[in-house]
């Protein structure tokens, strides 16, 4: 699922005074919309403003779009590449390169300017996209995918940033709607969208539609983009990134691994356990020492910044486990087509954006936002219950309830704690507070993708290894019997019947899995502290919240 950009809690309409922008306030979309400092060099208008924000709003839509139309698509891609099991790894291999690389491309562009950087970053895309779609593995797959997040990393932050450098402070609000509104689009067409190609082309088309348009917008922007270059000298804090992702990455093969390729106390697991955990260390001691870092750990300071770096983390975990999985319940268990599974997926959708925009007007009425992230994280804690209770023969309305109250849960959380972290710091420190907050969010979503998939794998083999006589396999190994959906839906009736039921226990216990983590995140949202947002000028506004955090 992706995030739409959120602006300051700040008077409406007023521009942003003071200092030169703080060098990490390109380090995240979000952070961009609300960057102090000089205005824009040029205003660009009329017929070649619209030129921009179309390729603008079309670069957007190509990285929104590519984590929502995949999700749908997975169980038929797994399938035909045979690798039903390594299902998460599609995700995560995203996730990851995209959550290392986005800082990074913000303070890139700051060196060499955004025209030429935000052209680059279409270009990885693409290239990642058009090896993906040829994926002949899912190894192959996997490392595209890794590529595809290296480049999407880098559209959503440069495009934000365009934006802040070619409209003014005053004019910006009128066109972030538009740009929010990429993201509505992103959020509902783009399971619709894998599921129509998936049944009418390929699978493969989910990669190649990225083609035509990334080309159309990269040579828009070629054409109409002028931005002046204002060079900024940034520490680029490349050894940061590759400790984390080296340590993330470790971090989640032991969890794929452990208890099912290799025993959880075997020299391999163990081995790799002790070097994830020197790397991240390695990566927070980094962090201490340079003078940029990817995650500044003097945010940790801040009360606020740390629950909601705890919230975010545990819903962008359950975020993805939902948009993930939800479809694989509804193809491989109940025969939906990926088409089909895509319409079903929408009152998830639905109810995300829904409670999107009524929480935000009802924080700018009243001003106080802590009860938005109880009430979602207990909506989504009871979700989560309730998708653990599907079986084979379970009424879609029940889903639906479920996929209902998670998106109401979700959207009353996601976007809510954005606006808390930005109204406790000072408003220089704003931009970077919010990349921080963001990158738990996204590194939540990955640890909790590769863990889900590794709940349902172990579980699928333990319960299969029960259920199946040796004699009922045929000679194929339980790996080979579940390893796509047509040799499923091949076997003979009684044994696809277990296998169906097998899979169905598997996801429960997935989604049962995310219970207790949802509970403690809605534990964790009663000690964030409520402080009223201000309608003041930023110098009040840093006095106040210095007041409010420490005092």
């Amino acid at each position: 699922m992706t995030q739409s950009p959120t602006t300051t809690a700040g008077q409406p309409g007023e521009a942003n005074s003071g200092p030169g922008p703080d060098p990490a306030l390109t380090a995240d979309p979000e952070a961009t919309l609300i960057a102090e400092g000089a205005p824009a060099q040029e205003v660009i208008t009329g017929r070649r403003l619209g030129l921009v924000l179309g390729s603008l709003m079309l670069t957007m839509l190509l990285a929104a779009l590519d984590q929502t139309i995949v999700s749908t698509a997975l169980p038929r891609i797994t399938s035909e590449l045979d690798g039903l099991s390594q299902l998460s790894w599609v995700v995560t291999a995203y996730l990851l390169t995209s959550t290392a690389s986005t800082p990074i491309w913000g303070k890139i562009s700051d060196l060499y300017g955004r025209k030429i950087m935000l052209q680059a970053a279409i270009v990885i895309f693409l290239v990642g996209s058009a090896l993906a779609g040829a994926a002949q593995s899912m190894s192959w797959l996997i490392v595209t995918r890794g590529i595809q997040g290296l480049g999407g990393g880098g559209l959503m932050v440069l495009v934000m940033a365009v934006i802040a450098d070619v409209i003014p402070p005053r004019e910006r609000g009128r066109y972030t709607g538009l740009f929010g509104g990429v993201f509505a689009l992103a959020s509902v067409a783009g399971p619709l969208l894998g599921g129509f190609f998936v049944d009418t082309l390929s699978w493969r088309w989910i990669f190649y539609i990225n083609l035509p348009l990334g080309i159309a917008a990269f040579f828009v922007i070629a054409a109409a983009l002028q931005v002046p270059k204002r060079r900024v000298d940034h520490a680029i804090d490349y050894l940061g990134a590759v400790l984390m992702v080296a340590g993330v990455s470790l971090l989640l093969l032991v969890v794929e691994w452990g208890g099912n390729r290799y025993e959880w106390t075997s020299p391999v697991i163990v081995s790799m356990s002790v070097g994830a955990i020197a790397l991240l260390l390695g990566f927070v001691r980094m962090e201490l020492r340079v003078r940029e870092p990817l995650v500044p750990m003097s945010l940790f300071k801040n009360p606020v910044f740390g629950m909601t770096s705890i919230v975010g983390f545990i819903v962008g975990l359950a975020m993805f486990g939902a948009i993930i999985f939800v479809p694989l319940y509804l193809q491989m268990v109940t025969g939906a087509t990926p088409t089909a599974a895509g319409l079903q997926m929408i009152p998830m959708m639905i109810g995300m954006l829904t409670a999107s925009i009524v929480s935000g007007r009802l924080i700018t009425r009243f001003g106080r936002y802590k009860i938005f992230p109880i009430i979602g994280m207990g909506l989504a804690t009871i979700a989560m219950i309730l998708m653990s209770r599907l079986q084979v023969d379970t009424p879609y309305w029940e889903l639906a309830l479920a996929m209902t109250l998670l998106g109401v849960g979700i959207g009353n959380v996601m976007q809510v704690l954005i606006i808390a972290v930005q109204n406790s710091v000072h408003p220089k420190d704003v931009g970077v507070a919010t990349s921080g907050s963001t990158f738990f969010r996204s590194i939540g979503g990955t640890i909790g993708t590769a863990v889900f998939g590794a709940v349902m794998t172990s579980q699928l083999t333990r319960q299969l290894t029960e259920s199946l006589p040796a004699s009922a396999t045929s000679g194929m190994s339980l790996d080979q019997m579940t390893s796509n959906m047509s040799t499923i839906a091949a076997l003979p009736a009684p044994i696809r019947a277990v296998v169906l039921e097998a899979f169905t226990h598997s996801l429960d216990r997935v989604f049962l899995t995310a219970v207790p983590i949802l509970a403690i995140g809605f534990v964790v949202s009663l000690f964030l502290k409520d402080i009223r947002l201000h309608e003041v000028k930023p110098h009040e506004h840093a006095r106040l919240t210095e007041s409010a955090v420490h005092g």
